[in-house]
């Protein structure tokens, strides 16, 4: 049975943004059928995704805002109606381990004053995974509703897509971390790869060139902060790609990973030169004008 009876069932809402993800969907739903609660927003998917998800039991809500703000994950934390004040945000291409029901339930029910809940996740690229190059890839998603939110680095059109891309969620109050960690099916090909990172990267130049943390007058997080803040920092450092390529293959131990860690880390470098030179194309245009 896809439905488990609402005995067995975790109190925790999950939310999984999607559009045109009925390849990864099924295998992202079902290892989440112990949840009492799934949302899947979607943006007007073409490719049967609808279908598989409410073959599934999930409930599905179109999102169809047109403007660059709200993205998608913080309009459904202001907007879907959650039985349950904790909340894990599940992208499609990500499935949790069995053993993460029990490890959800005892962290939520024994959580005290903790806000949010930080998980681990390994990356498969090129039908291998990851042990070295980024990993570990720790992401707050588990969090009490009413404390946490997604970041707002810019109201400006990225053309990275309706969804949070590089955003991180930010809490008010204490985090933990938790022991099982996701599959995150991102880079099946090279091609998904550059495809993704032609977006990404216009996300990077857009909130380089005009980027605000308003966000953070209301929810703010010392992680990541210290992430932000060494982002910003690495914005102003000569030689970007390089340095991008060196903190993977050498920092990260990426050359354990075989040629798949060197491909990985050469990508990432063209992926940080797209964006230095992106970024530079806003600022002449905005020059000129």
């Amino acid at each position: 049975m896809n439905i488990e009876t609402r005995a067995e069932k975790i109190p925790v809402s999950v939310i999984v943004p999607i559009k045109n993800e009925a390849e990864n969907l099924k295998r992202c739903l079902e290892a989440v059928r112990w949840a009492d609660e799934i949302f899947v927003v979607d943006s007007q998917s073409n490719d049967g995704s609808v279908a598989v998800a409410e073959g599934l039991g999930a409930t599905v809500v179109q999102f169809q805002f047109k403007s660059p703000w709200p993205k998608k994950k913080n309009w459904a934390l202001e907007n879907l109606p959650f039985k349950n004040e904790w909340i894990f945000i599940l992208d499609a291409d990500e499935v949790l381990p069995p053993e993460a029901a029990a490890e959800f339930a005892s962290a939520i029910a024994n959580a005290g004053d903790i806000a949010g809940f930080w998980i681990n996740r390994r990356f498969l690229f090129l039908g291998r995974w990851l042990k070295h190059s980024y990993y570990p890839n720790w992401n707050l998603r588990l969090f009490r509703h009413s404390l946490g939110r997604y970041e707002k680095l810019t109201e400006a059109e990225t053309h990275s897509g309706d969804n949070e891309v590089h955003e991180h969620v930010v809490v008010k109050g204490p985090t933990a971390r938790l022991n099982v960690e996701m599959d995150h099916h991102a880079f099946p090909s090279v091609e998904v790869f550059v495809e993704k990172h032609n977006r990404y990267s216009n996300w990077e130049a857009r909130v380089a060139t005009e980027g605000r943390l308003a966000a953070r007058e209301n929810f703010a997080h010392e992680h990541v902060n210290l992430r932000r803040r060494l982002k910003s920092l690495s914005q102003h450092l000569p030689f970007r790609p390089l340095l991008r390529f060196l903190y993977i293959y050498i920092w990260q131990k990426g050359f354990l990973d075989g040629r798949d860690g060197y491909y990985f880390a050469r990508l990432h470098a063209t992926y940080e030169f797209l964006s230095v030179a992106k970024t530079y194309e806003l600022r002449r245009q905005a020059d000129r004008e």
